[in-house]
């Protein structure tokens, strides 16, 4: 019998539960026992974070978004903020009680759920001797090593749907409507949504843009009696010669700027430039709600069940990854090393720019 403990680390993503779903259907098909951690590595500080899950648990939890495990982005145990009596907050680390307590606690492997951030975290308890396999997740699809990451099309599905009802009402009223979505530095939601969702215009990180070109595009709309016009905004757009747009202060524990206001900016810079009405739309969080697509609960099952298969096979500090059409595994350090970015010799690209679409450059 084997002894499995799983977490979820890093921002939600539909599918998440799906995964977990495989990983203990999976287990218990080979007689193993799986514990889930709660919000990262709690489960491996204090066992009162950590409980066993049975079949029962994990009933139709399948279509249901976030993490029956809750999820942090602030609980790196290499780095982790702690207040002290005086209020005082310091960061602490904490990576060594955790391996005692692993080792204490008689498991035999970590299937660790997140996207790059969590996975390096993972990668590092690996070179400290954990047993580790990674199951990629991320709706932003930025992980290189594996051709998807389930929740990607969800947030693309939540994308589009937004856009197609932005269209109505920007056509009512002859406005611009500019719509942020996330993706950090890269534009896999933005062109995917955007193309999808008949946008006039789209901006992503890979091609800095230029706020004439953007306007000029919108002007052009008029001369063909197109009153309105939809501009989509990747988070981590930056105009030519520009800088990332990131909201002040960021969080505590994060090692990156918490990118937003790219949008409203954007939206700013056409009003005063064509004297048209525009709005500015921040789709956020609502990307990463909600129930996961059929496309990401298969992919997120498959996740799962790979990722039980490497336990069974003994590769360790690998992640499952998807090599279409086949499920096979990457080891973690590649598995981090860059993120993936949108090419911009792509079909997809060549799609955007002959059905008319402005990407700013």
């Amino acid at each position: 019998m084997k002894k499995i403990v799983i977490s979820t680390g890093g921002g939600d993503a539909p599918g998440l539960n799906a995964v977990i779903y495989a990983v203990v259907h999976a287990c218990y098909r080979r007689g193993w026992e799986v514990f889930g951690s709660r919000s990262g590595y709690k489960g491996l500080l204090d066992r009162d974070e950590l409980y066993r899950l049975q079949l029962k648990d994990v009933e139709d939890i399948y279509s249901t978004g976030g993490t029956i495990l809750g999820s942090t982005n602030k609980g790196n145990p290499f780095a982790m903020p702690f207040e002290n009596l005086a209020g005082e907050v310091k960061i602490i680390d904490v990576s060594d009680k955790i391996m005692k307590n692993f080792d204490r606690m008689g498991f035999d492997c970590h299937i660790a759920i997140g996207g790059d951030g969590s996975l390096e975290i993972a990668h590092r308890f690996s070179e400290k001797g954990m047993p580790v396999v990674g199951v990629p997740k991320t709706i932003d699809n930025d992980l290189e090593a594996t051709d998807r990451t389930f929740g990607f099309d969800t947030a693309v599905s939540t994308a589009t749907e937004a856009l197609d009802k932005l269209h109505s009402t920007a056509k009512s009223h002859d406005r611009v409507m500019v719509v942020e979505v996330m993706g950090r530095d890269s534009g896999w939601i933005a062109l995917y949504s955007g193309i999808s969702g008949g946008a006039d215009v789209i901006l992503i990180p890979e091609v800095p843009f230029a706020m004439q070109k953007v306007c000029e595009k919108i002007m052009e709309n008029e001369l063909h009696e197109k009153n309105y016009s939809i501009v989509v905004v990747a988070e981590g757009a930056v105009a030519a010669g520009g800088k990332v747009v990131s909201k002040e202060g960021g969080e505590l524990g994060r090692s990156e700027p918490l990118l937003g206001g790219i949008g409203d900016w954007v939206a700013q810079e056409v009003r005063e430039r064509t004297g048209k009405d525009t709005r500015s739309l921040v789709l956020g969080h609502l990307q990463r709600g909600g129930s996961p697509t059929t496309f990401d609960r298969l992919l997120a099952m498959r996740f799962g069940a790979a990722a039980v298969r490497l336990v069974e096979e003994g590769v360790f500090g690998h992640m499952v990854a998807l090599k279409s059409p086949h499920m096979g595994s990457v080891p973690l350090a590649e598995a981090i090393k860059s993120r993936k970015k949108v090419n911009l010799n792509s079909d997809k690209v060549f799609t955007a720019r002959e059905i008319g679409i402005c990407l700013g450059d």
